[in-house]
């Protein structure tokens, strides 16, 4: 149990005011660093705190003394000491850091990434088992629909492509295939090839659109470095991937890049027929390893 202290310190130095407060931290940064971990005033006036915060605290179920430890940390600063009012931007300061302790325990995060608005945006992380009715009856996420359906017969289960959608995946396989065949028909090494066009389809999966990834692997220097390609080759088979981003040729088949249009009927021949593509391809080769 925290005892009270909330009275003047019997010492002489009445840090429960702004004004005592102010003298109080003036005269221990004077004292330099160690005067914190020596001073016996120092001691009382942190009791003080986690006895002040402790409400602060438990209300963001946190213990008292966590938020004494960032009212210390705010006392150190040099806002802090010259602040007109110094109380007040201790406790601003550790109200903002229980609710980012909070925030970072229940989105799994640190307390560091919990501040960032890209990060406190989210809920909290949470099992599918805890919620009252399953995820998966309600969450778009978690629905597909037939893209061929039959009206004349409503049984779903005597069709047999009912069972299982056999179309998505493999016409995925066969493209990312037929991409690395034809990469490596143009002077590409097999090994090469086939890693190169297997981290650029993960990276695309992860980012949702073909311009997000072109962005990201553009500047994965450490994927180049892995691959060992030189910078021209690695930026000319993302083009050749990808497409090219510009926004004057992203509906031309420069634009679309060849896992797309594999993707959408065209075959390697057609491919093959394409001049200024094998050109591309064929320069881009790596010759006698991976430059920088």
């Amino acid at each position: 149990m925290i005892p009270h202290t909330m009275t003047a310190d019997p010492g002489g130095e009445d840090y429960t005011t702004g004004e005592g407060l102010r003298a109080l931290l003036g005269r221990l940064h004077k004292d330099g660093p160690g005067a914190w971990r020596t001073d016996p005033t120092a001691a009382r006036l942190m009791t003080y705190a986690a006895d002040k915060y402790a409400a602060l605290a438990r209300k963001h179920g946190l213990d008292p003394w966590e938020a004494a430890s960032a009212a210390f940390d705010v006392m150190r600063t040099r806002s802090a000491r010259e602040a007109e009012d110094p109380w007040a931007v201790v406790t601003h300061a550790v109200r903002i850091t229980c609710i980012a302790e909070e925030r970072g325990q229940g989105l799994l995060c640190s307390t560091h990434q919990a501040r960032r608005p890209h990060y406190s945006v989210f809920h909290d992380a949470e099992r599918l088992s805890d919620r009252e009715n399953p995820l998966d009856d309600y969450h778009p996420a978690f629905h597909t629909t037939d893209p061929d359906p039959d009206p004349g017969n409503d049984d779903e289960e005597s069709r047999p492509e009912a069972a299982e959608p056999t179309g998505v995946r493999p016409s995925a396989l066969s493209a990312v295939e037929d991409a690395i065949a034809f990469i490596t028909v143009l002077g590409w090494p097999p090994q090469t090839a086939r890693a190169a066009v297997e981290h650029v389809c993960q990276a695309l999966a992860r980012a949702g659109s073909r311009q997000s990834a072109f962005e990201v692997l553009r500047r994965d220097q450490h994927s180049r470095a892995l691959l060992d390609l030189p910078g021209t080759s690695w930026t000319a088979l993302l083009r050749v991937l990808l497409g090219n981003p510009a926004p004057g040729v992203s509906v031309t088949s420069a634009g679309r890049g060849i896992l797309l249009r594999l993707l959408i009927g065209e075959t390697l021949p057609v491919l093959l027929h394409d001049d200024d593509l094998v050109l591309t391809v064929s320069l881009a080769a790596p010759k006698h390893g991976g430059g920088r």
